[in-house]
């Protein structure tokens, strides 16, 4: 195992006895997304391990959950990435805010939000960073369905035709009115 990952493991388990968590390969996935918050900030704060730099959260869709995906360092140490997971369902994807201890995470959280409808609860600006206000769906999520998607334009006809494949008359007439 890599000595950094084990440090982080030991001193979890010894200073936070009462969180539950586990390795997925060396990522640490916390079980209850109610203490990420009081992981982050004792990783932060520890002084063996000074995380305080989070570089990255990002979402990601596995169908039956969500997960949102950090991933800190430390400077000071010159330690990383010790990645951290939570999993949420589609049905309820509430996640605490980390922009009250790593400033950064304002704008990664907005667009986990904004493409895979994860909720950052206590976040301080929480509206859609890419798609419009009033945008319908989670357009990153595995069950997202794309207005017009069977729509094909006219370049992808003509794509298809160079390749010799044949394309319907009223697919063509249907890309000629786009």
């Amino acid at each position: 195992m890599n000595p950094f990952i084990d440090l982080i493991k030991k001193e979890l388990e010894a200073k936070l006895p009462g969180i539950k968590f586990r390795l997925v390969r060396d990522s640490f996935l916390i079980e209850d997304p109610q203490n990420l918050s009081q992981v982050a900030s004792f990783l932060k704060e520890n002084p063996e391990l000074r995380l305080d730099y989070l570089s990255s959260v990002a979402g990601a869709d596995y169908l039956e959950y969500l997960e949102s995906v950090y991933h800190f360092y430390s400077i000071e140490k010159k330690q990383g990435p010790a990645i951290f997971r939570v999993r949420v369902p589609k049905t309820q994807a509430v996640v605490p805010s980390l922009v009250p201890l790593y400033r950064g995470a304002e704008y990664q959280e907005r667009e986990a939000y904004d493409t895979f409808g994860i909720f950052y609860e206590g976040h301080p600006d929480h509206r859609r960073l890419f798609m419009w206000e009033g945008f319908e769906g989670y357009p990153l999520r595995k069950d997202y369905e794309q207005e017009d998607a069977d729509v094909l334009e006219t370049q992808d006809i003509e794509w298809l035709e160079a390749r010799r494949v044949s394309v319907p008359e009223n697919i063509k007439k249907m890309a000629r009115e786009l």
